[in-house]
C-alpha cells in the first residue's frame, strides 16, 4: 500500500519527502501513520528500482531538500499495480481506498471497470465479523449492542459502496 501510495502521488507531480508523508498520511489517516523509519527505505527500494529519480533542490531556509520524480518505468509500475491488483488491495478497505485514489491514471475504462468488478464480487460475498459455526451472523441475530452496532455501520457502508460500485461501472461500460 505504501509503494503504491508513492507512486500514486508523485505521477502527479514531483514531491519531496515531507510533503509526499504529509499526503499519504492524508490518505491512510490515524489507521496507518507513515513513519520515517518506513517511507524512506520504501523510497529507495523504488528509486533503486529505477520507479523514482531523486533531485536536489536548494532549502528555502535550510539545508537542500530532496524533490522525488516518477520516472517512466515507474508510471508504467503504478498503472500494472492498479490493473493487477494483489487480493489484499481488494479485500482491505484501506489498501483499497488506496487503490481507489488512484485509479484514474488507469486510462482504459474497461481497465478501470475490471478493477471495480473485482471489489464488487468481494462485497458480494456474504460475510461477517462474527460467525456461528461457519455462517456469518447478522446484526440482528446479536444480543451484544455494540457488535450490533459494528455490523448495522458495516451493512451500510456495503451497501452504499455497492451502490456506487454498481453505477460507476455501468457508467464506465456504458
Amino acid at each position: 500500500m505504501l509503494e503504491l501510495a508513492i507512486l500514486g502521488f508523485l505521477y502527479d507531480t514531483p514531491l519531496h519527502g515531507y510533503e509526499l508523508r504529509k499526503r499519504i498520511a492524508a490518505l491512510t489517516g490515524h489507521v496507518k501513520p507513515v513513519a520515517e523509519s518506513t517511507l524512506y527505505p520504501a523510497i529507495k527500494r523504488l528509486e533503486k528500482a529505477g520507479l523514482l529519480a531523486r533531485t536536489t533542490e536548494p532549502g528555502s531556509v535550510a539545508a537542500p531538500r530532496h524533490v522525488l520524480t516518477l520516472t517512466e518505468d515507474g508510471r508504467r509500475e503504478l498503472r500494472r499495480r492498479l490493473a493487477e491488483p494483489d487480493p489484499r488491495d481488494i479485500s482491505d478497505e484501506n489498501r483499497w481506498f488506496t487503490v481507489l485514489a488512484f485509479l484514474r491514471h488507469l486510462e482504459d475504462a474497461g481497465a478501470q471497470s475490471a478493477v471495480l468488478r473485482h471489489r464488487l464480487a468481494f462485497l458480494e460475498e456474504p460475510a461477517s465479523f462474527f460467525y456461528d459455526g461457519d455462517r456469518p451472523l447478522r446484526a440482528e441475530e446479536l444480543d451484544d449492542p455494540f457488535r450490533r452496532g459494528l455490523l448495522t455501520i458495516a451493512r451500510a457502508t456495503s451497501r452504499a459502496e455497492l451502490t456506487w460500485l454498481r453505477e460507476t461501472i455501468a457508467s464506465l461500460d456504458g
